[in-house]
């Protein structure tokens, strides 16, 4: 088995979460509701962190929007937000003031090195980290005129000069991400980065799309970095509920072993000519039994196959599993068979398999 290696980075705090270094990898999302709707932000990330979302960013277009991040924290949030800043410098040395645990910005678009060096040196009296956010739509025009398009060489080098305006005040509290629409820039970039500096690294794919291709989208370019080593925290971006985000999210994590949260595993065939049992409706149904009893983090690996004749031996790491056969399946523990079950009791006696699962290792 290949070992894991992940690349070694800095360690900053936002809040309650560590990233980089050897923390765990966070997730993230962001906010889609009218920041001046303030019961509706609020209710928003309160459904975020439900969902298992490690920091939340907000957009704050102003200083008066600033003033949400006031109400948020008064409501006793405690998952850390993050203001999203564009141009206007002022509406981050508010949110400094309102608690903010982060600040996203692009340095070089709020103005000259004076405003740089002011919110630099406000960031550093309240111990709050700048991400410096760099996509391929808003690449500067002097590099984009040298590289001729947003190439991953481009990307990195917007990156760099964003951090070196910072670094010029002394301000090494950073993280950096840099996104693009296409996957393969988005790998290219990343891989670049992550060789020209030690700042953690926030990665995924901008405008990936809707949750379908979007997921898929995602899966592949935040999937591939996380596998060589590369990203500390991870936001899948898509044109849907920002919960769904949390669930996709988890789900690239937990299929690379990453996830440092207990989640319930299925291992599943596709099914083949050979399948005698409704494997396909018995998923379903396991599925929605699972997320009814609340199940779902509980580490418990669970094997649906479709036929006993590699059934056990291809899921014999399942801490549980079945095997169809004709109206019946066949019981197996670690691939150990354990006799037959008729086919209506098998969501049953999984369920109950889980729950005792979960109670021996309460």
């Amino acid at each position: 088995m290949t070992e894991y290696k992940r690349r070694e980075s800095r360690k900053i705090q936002v809040g309650r979460v560590a990233i980089g270094g050897n923390a765990p990898i966070s997730i993230q999302s962001m906010t889609n509701t009218n920041t001046m709707d303030f019961a509706a932000t609020l209710a928003q990330v309160r459904r975020l962190e439900e969902a298992g979302c490690d920091v939340v960013r907000i957009t704050v277009p102003n200083p008066e929007a600033a003033k949400c991040i006031y109400y948020i924290k008064d409501a006793g949030v405690e998952v850390p937000l993050v203001a999203d800043i564009h141009f206007d410098y002022r509406a981050a040395l508010f949110a400094l003031e309102a608690g903010v645990d982060k600040i996203r910005i692009n340095p070089g678009n709020i103005g000259g090195e004076d405003r740089v060096k002011e919110l630099a040196d406000a960031a550093r009296r309240k111990n709050v980290p700048i991400r410096i956010g760099v996509n391929s739509g808003s690449l500067e025009k002097s590099i984009l005129a040298k590289h001729g398009a947003p190439t991953a060489a481009a990307l990195c080098e917007s990156a760099m000069y964003h951090t070196s305006l910072l670094e010029k005040f002394d301000f090494n509290d950073i993280a950096i991400s840099i996104k693009a629409s296409s996957v393969m820039t988005t790998i290219e970039a990343n891989r670049l980065l992550a060789r020209t500096c030690n700042y953690p690294i926030h990665i995924g794919v901008t405008e990936a799309g809707g949750e379908g291709m979007g997921t898929v989208k995602s899966a592949i370019g935040i999937g591939t970095l996380l596998a060589e080593g590369i990203g500390d925290t991870v936001r899948v971006s898509l044109t849907a509920d920002p919960v769904k985000e949390i669930a996709a999210a988890e789900k690239i994590l937990d299929s690379l072993g990453l996830s440092q949260k207990p989640r319930l595993n299925i291992v599943s065939c596709p099914t083949c000519g050979r399948t005698r049992i409704s494997l396909i409706e018995l998923l379903a149904k396991l599925e929605d039994a699972i997320d009814a009893e609340e199940l779902r983090c509980v580490p418990v690996t669970v094997a649906l196959m479709g036929c006993a004749v590699n059934g056990p031996g291809e899921a014999r790491e399942a801490d549980i599993g079945i095997a169809g056969g004709d109206g019946d399946a066949l019981l197996f523990y670690k691939g150990v068979t354990a006799g037959k079950i008729p086919q209506e009791m098998i969501v049953p006696r999984l369920i109950e398999e889980i729950k005792a699962f979960r109670d021996a290792n309460i």
